[in-house]
Formats: structure tokens, C-alpha cells, sequence
């Protein structure tokens, strides 16, 4: 770390300690040639990251949109708002942890169609249904046969 008075390069920490509820670490700093104190912080560094929607257009991803979604396929069900923002917080981490800088609106849509399948039966439904965009019936039951077989498996 450089010394902000006389600029050299080395500096040893002296103190350290949580800061922000956790969220940043504070560093007590001694620079090792001219020996003054200094104080740094150290934060996680989040990287935004891109969704690739169907047409082919670019946007940051929204945490908000697919907690909305989330909302409406298991409007009436019996989970809470955190329940879905856990939801949310699973995928949004599993997406930084891949290091990728841009990931499908499908890769999403399905990372949430396979929490929703272990959750809830019909709110898995509903969201297939607005994602996945039946436009006839048969595709509607050949999703719900589908569900249905998974769910006779061992």
C-alpha cells in the first residue's frame, strides 16, 4: 500500500478490524520508512455483470426483476418475501461465483426454474408458463408431464 505522505510502497498493518456491520475492514497502517499512520479500507469488490436477453440485446442484471417474477409465480403460496430473496441471493451468487461477465436471460430463467421445482409444484408452473412462453396447450401439459415424472422417480 502506498504511503499517502511520502509514497513508498511498503507499509505493514498494525490494526485491523470489521467496519460497516461487516461489510469493509478497516487497516491501521505504519509505513515502513517514514513510520506515519495511516488508515485504509478494504471492501468485496462486486462485479456487475451482463444478461443477454432472447433478442439478443444487453442490460446489467436486475435482482429486482427476477425477484418479481419470482413474486408472481408464487403469488397465494406459502413463502415469504425472504424465502424468494434467498431464492434471488442463490442465483446472484452462483452467477459471480462463475466468474462469467455476461450470462443468458435462459441460464437465469432456468437456475430459477430449478429452486421453484424443489420448492413448490405450482409456482414452478406458473413461472415455466411466463418463461418458457406456452403458446398452446400441449406444451403446457407436456410440462406438467414432465414435472409429474420427475416427481415419480426414486
Amino acid at each position: 500500500m502506498k504511503c499517502p505522505y511520502c509514497g513508498y510502497l511498503e507499509s505493514k498493518v498494525v490494526d485491523s478490524r470489521p467496519a460497516d456491520e461487516g461489510e469493509r475492514i478497516r487497516r491501521r497502517r505504519e509505513c515502513l520508512s517514514c513510520g506515519k499512520r495511516f488508515t485504509t479500507y478494504e471492501i468485496i469488490e462486486n462485479l456487475p455483470f451482463m444478461v443477454i436477453k432472447k433478442d439478443h440485446s444487453r442490460e446489467p442484471f436486475d435482482r429486482t426483476k427476477l425477484f418479481n417474477g419470482l413474486m408472481r409465480a408464487c403469488q397465494k403460496r406459502p413463502f415469504s418475501a425472504e424465502d424468494l430473496d434467498n431464492i434471488v441471493t442463490e442465483i446472484e451468487n452462483r452467477i459471480q461465483n462463475s466468474l462469467e461477465r455476461e450470462i443468458t436471460s435462459t441460464q437465469i430463467g432456468e437456475m430459477a426454474l430449478a429452486k421453484l421445482r424443489d420448492l413448490d409444484d405450482v409456482a414452478y408452473v406458473r413461472f415455466a408458463s411466463v418463461y418458457r412462453d406456452f403458446d398452446n396447450i400441449q406444451a403446457f401439459m407436456d410440462e406438467l408431464k414432465m414435472l409429474e415424472k420427475t416427481r415419480k422417480q426414486p
